[in-house]
């Protein structure tokens, strides 16, 4: 196919597939048959010719299109047998393998080559194949991304967050008159957005701390990686997803200040940039053969050395002089806790390319431990300060 049709014949697969999903509520409710009528010796597998008269008992319940795939999931089955997960799955309007593979290959309507082999194309459909590939390691969810993608919603998540830190950033500067090293001048801490650990209970600071930064220099490389490696991520997972991962970094970055850096304020969004970006490099490394990204072991090397300069920036800052003791500098550990986040919830979510993430076990696995360390860290907050008998400083 010398030139991408619009609309086209993949198109026209992904709106069926759609319509798939909207299945009648008494198929979804309950099944046709029960997996013992078709397979009595309880295989797992039922023949297709018994698949093949289910389908014609209920064939006036069934949308033609939903019929067709159905039968084209029977005939992608040389072997004569059909998995009744997979059948499970189409009528259960799980988004799982089994229902892309029935429409990629059973309905046999998208096209057979390789995105990259794919000539004629305008700007915005080589920036869409150029994410699909930055973003997601197999062929099938880079075709299916392709197809169903509209820009609609745009990625507003990211582009939102950012331009609402670069404003604080702005008017800071502008009332500090001072926009490299802000966190020196001595009324930066007055900001009721940072955390500082004498006003700990004020819940808000635990999240508004991300749209003040040290800095030009520190919002800087945030800003930069949240674009490069926010947004693409955002076209393809949705804002939900990414906002979920962003945001859960952010949190576990300042209670994680609260629980090892007990004295130290936390300013900057490193907390979410660092889990989005984390998780990416993880799911890059879990998928290397599949990812076909140019030039990505150099970019790899380019995105640690960004990370670990910045990383770097912050131990020292935390550990200079302060301008106004006996408050230290801002923590570095936010940091930590993002990365944290990245290679658990993050690297779970980025793997799961448009399947329920409550069918994934690893889900509520890492989202246990993550909720286990937020409320040991509340406790914490609650009892550990005066327990410890540990000497705060001042409140700015």
């Amino acid at each position: 196919m010398g030139e991408h049709p619009s609309p086209g014949p993949a198109v026209a697969a992904c709106a069926e597939a759609e319509r798939i999903e909207e299945l009648e509520p008494e198929v979804e409710e309950r099944p046709p048959a029960a997996p013992e009528d078709f397979d009595p010796g309880n295989t797992g597998y039922i023949s297709t010719c018994k698949f093949r008269s289910l389908l014609e008992s209920q064939s006036s319940k069934l949308d033609p299109h939903k019929r067709e795939v159905l039968l084209a999931l029977a005939d992608s089955h040389a072997d004569g047998q059909i998995c009744y997960q997979d059948f499970v799955n189409l009528m259960s309007n799980k988004r799982s393998n089994s229902f892309r593979q029935a429409i990629l290959q059973g309905n046999r309507r998208l096209c057979s080559k390789a995105l990259l082999e794919e000539k004629g194309l305008n700007f915005s459909q080589r920036l869409i194949r150029h994410v699909a590939y930055e973003t997601l390691p197999r062929e099938i969810d880079r075709k299916w991304y392709y197809d169903s993608y509209t820009c609609c919603p745009p990625p507003w998540f990211m582009i939102t967050v950012t331009l609402l830190e670069v404003a604080f950033f702005l008017y800071n500067g502008v009332s500090l008159d001072q926009f490299v090293l802000q966190v020196t001048h001595p009324r930066y801490l007055k900001n009721s957005l940072v955390y500082h650990p004498q006003l700990r209970a004020q819940a808000w600071r635990y999240l508004t701390y991300i749209f003040m930064h040290a800095g030009i220099e520190h919002l800087g490389l945030n800003v930069v990686l949240q674009l490069l490696v926010g947004v693409p991520l955002e076209m393809v997972h949705g804002a939900t997803r990414i906002a979920l991962v962003y945001v859960a970094g952010v949190v576990a970055g300042s209670l994680a200040v609260s629980v090892a850096d007990m004295t130290a304020p936390v300013v900057g969004s490193s907390g979410g940039v660092y889990a989005l970006v984390s998780a990416h490099l993880a799911n890059i490394v879990m998928n290397w053969s599949g990812m076909k990204c140019q030039f990505k072991l150099l970019r790899m090397a380019v995105a640690l050395i960004c990370m670990s300069m910045e990383f770097g920036r912050a131990v020292w800052l935390r550990f200079h002089p302060s301008a106004y003791p006996p408050c230290p500098h801002p923590s570095f550990v936010a940091h930590l806790g993002g990365v944290a986040v990245g290679i658990t919830l993050g690297v779970v979510i980025l793997r799961n390319y448009e399947q329920r993430l409550q069918d994934q076990s690893l889900w509520w696995i890492f989202g246990a431990m993550y909720t286990v360390f937020v409320l040991f860290a509340v406790f914490w907050n609650i009892f550990a300060y005066s327990l410890l008998d540990l000497k705060l400083p001042p409140p700015p």
